[in-house]
């Protein structure tokens, strides 16, 4: 549903509720839904600061005016939210209106407010007074210059309106005092208007850490492989803004057996332009494995795996580093707000040479990181840490004139990730091999590069003196220019019978005369790999869920080198990541014929 929220709402709040409502509702809480970003940060706390408090009725009305509101219906609709017209709001008397959106435009704005008890305030809903407006951040802070949708200026981030400063209606929540600071630089109106709560996007971040494990295991993570998250603001001077075949460049360098490569891309980017658009711009990339973030729910759990962040000037950036990871800078824009925890970081962060040796950049990087390296950055953005949910509730409540319930917060853990879409199958590769002997035996070392992020971003490994490069090919491959350039065609897929796999081989060899080899995988363990010229080599590891790519990568490489393959122990070196025995020996010719 796009473009209206509907016709007005009878139930729970309208005219007539009473009739037809089934809690007894003693306060109106309206949620001001403008963009994606905004929405989703109130979903993301309001259940556990109202959890099972049956007094309180919450209703969502949505703002259409921002420039980014395409997908907040979705999203309230989706969540199960009751959504109102925005001009509904003007006709009903909630008790408190609560957004991360700054710019809302609240009916009767400039209506003055009376108080509440400890917070300097009185009540409200009197004749010719307005509600409380309690304004959380939707990022860290008051970081950035954006556009302003009332003029063609720009502003600072996370101001509200004048007349609500004027009516003293509004209440802004921050993280650290220094905000409060910077904000009364700019807008002196905001004095006594401010909340100091802490982040509680922080907080869930910080107590979710030792769950890392878990969030890369659901993402695909397999122990050994390192995690690259790279981070987009929105905007002309963010990373995607400026470079974005970067994610595909990565992919081409960072090896695919030991590295995935996640990439969280603002919401105002999904919303500006639209799925359709990012997953075109990023369809190599995403071939060669990318995972990329939906912009609602796994950002966090990916930002908590990370082993490494390379960002920008945006939010999620410093979360990374205030969590302790190593961070690149492949982008900051001028329109970070200078004395602010974001610049402070721009001035530490190394930088990423987007046209230099990326895998080299990001192992060093990680080799030389010390956790504490951002600590006092971190310090300087994020007060009171692990106690926002409990500051926001007690304010939550007191603006609201109700006795806070004594019951305990939740744990503020997050849930394990599921990417939608989930990361493609790669099911091709530019393959770079070594051969040289150690301690009596031959040791093979592979490192497999998607060869769709190779080919468009045209990088990827290079043959030099010792080394081989060849292109693989699963027999899925869609792309047939591929598959016919391969060297190697390989079947995942376990072949049920030796006799189908060697058919399958001699198939696939008359059907690809420019390949050398074919491999397949067998139902039972271990694999087929049928030669050129006839002669089928039969390869056993010794570790367990092997893709059929490696024992093929051997077998390529050793008959590239001239090494003899009948009955010998080949160690293949996956990277870094792993090592283990590959058996070899000669059998049978394999037969020709229909494959199965």
């Amino acid at each position: 549903m796009h473009g209206s929220a509907g016709p007005p709402l009878r139930v729970p709040v309208g005219h007539d509720a009473r009739r037809w409502s089934t809690f007894p509702g003693e306060k109106t809480l309206v949620v001001a839904a403008r963009t994606v970003t905004s929405t989703v940060r109130v979903l993301e706390i309001l259940p556990a600061l109202l959890r099972g408090d049956a007094r309180i009725t919450v209703v969502f009305a949505h703002d259409p005016t921002s420039a980014f509101n395409d997908g907040v219906l979705d999203l309230l609709h989706d969540s199960g939210c009751r959504v109102m017209p925005w001009a509904q709001l003007g006709s009903i008397t909630p008790d408190l209106i609560v957004s991360a959106s700054e710019n809302v435009e609240v009916p009767g704005a400039g209506l003055p407010s009376a108080g509440v008890p400890g917070l300097g305030v009185p009540n409200w809903g009197a004749p010719g007074e307005g509600c409380p407006v309690l304004v959380l951040p939707h990022g860290v802070g008051f970081q950035k210059l954006v556009p302003d949708s009332r003029s063609p200026r720009t502003r600072l981030s996370g101001v509200v309106p004048d007349a609500l400063l004027e009516a003293g209606r509004a209440w802004l929540a921050i993280s650290h005092p220094d905000q409060e600071e910077q904000l009364l630089t700019t807008h002196p109106k905001a004095a006594g208007h401010t909340l100091l709560v802490g982040d509680p996007v922080f907080d869930r971040l910080a107590a979710s850490l030792p769950r890392a494990g878990s969030y890369r295991r659901a993402l695909g993570v397999e122990d050994g492989r390192r995690l690259v998250v790279l981070s987009s603001t929105w905007g002309r001077t963010s990373l995607i803004g400026r470079d974005p075949e970067l994610p595909a460049r990565l992919l081409a360098s960072l090896p695919y057996d030991e590295y995935r490569v996640a990439a969280i891309v603002h919401p105002n980017v999904w919303s500006g332009h639209g799925a359709w658009q990012i997953h075109t711009l990023q369809a190599a990339a995403e071939d060669s494995g990318l995972l990329l973030m939906p912009p609602v729910d796994a950002w966090q759990a990916a930002l908590v795996a990370a082993d490494a962040v390379v960002g920008d000037h945006g939010s999620v950036t410093l979360y990374g580093a205030a969590l302790g990871k190593p961070v690149l800078l492949a982008a900051f824009g001028s329109d970070a707000v200078p004395g602010t925890a974001i610049a402070r970081l721009g001035r530490s962060a190394p930088r990423l040479d987007p046209r230099g040796d990326l895998r080299g950049q990001i192992e060093s990087a990680v080799r030389t990181h010390s956790p504490e390296r951002y600590a006092e950055i971190a310090a300087g953005a994020f007060a009171e840490p692990g106690q926002a949910l409990v500051r926001l509730r007690t304010a939550l409540y007191r603006l609201m004139g109700l006795a806070e319930p004594d019951s305990a917060l939740p744990p503020p853990l997050l849930t394990l990730p599921r990417p939608d879409p989930p990361a493609a199958a790669v099911t091709s590769w530019t393959v770079a091999t070594e051969a040289a002997p150690e301690d009596g035996r031959w040791v093979v070392t592979v490192r497999r590069h998607p060869a769709a992020a190779c080919e468009d971003s045209r990088t990827g490994p290079q043959e030099t003196p010792g080394s081989f490069v060849h292109l693989a090919c699963d027999e899925e491959e869609r792309d047939r220019r591929l598959s016919e350039s391969a060297s190697v065609l390989v079947r995942d897929r376990p072949a049920p019978t030796a006799v189908g796999a060697l058919r399958w081989i001699g198939e696939t060899l008359d059907g690809f005369p420019g390949s050398r080899l074919a491999a397949v995988a067998l139902d039972g363990g271990g694999f087929l790999v049928g030669l050129r010229d006839g002669r089928t080599v039969e390869a056993t590891s010794t570790g367990a869920g092997v893709h059929v790519g490696l024992p093929a990568a051997v077998v390529y490489t050793c008959l590239r080198a001239g090494i003899a393959m009948d009955d010998i122990i080949v160690t293949l070196r996956v990277g870094g990541v792993r090592e283990e025995d590959v058996a070899l020996r000669f059998r049978t010719s394999r037969p020709r014929g229909p494959a199965y």
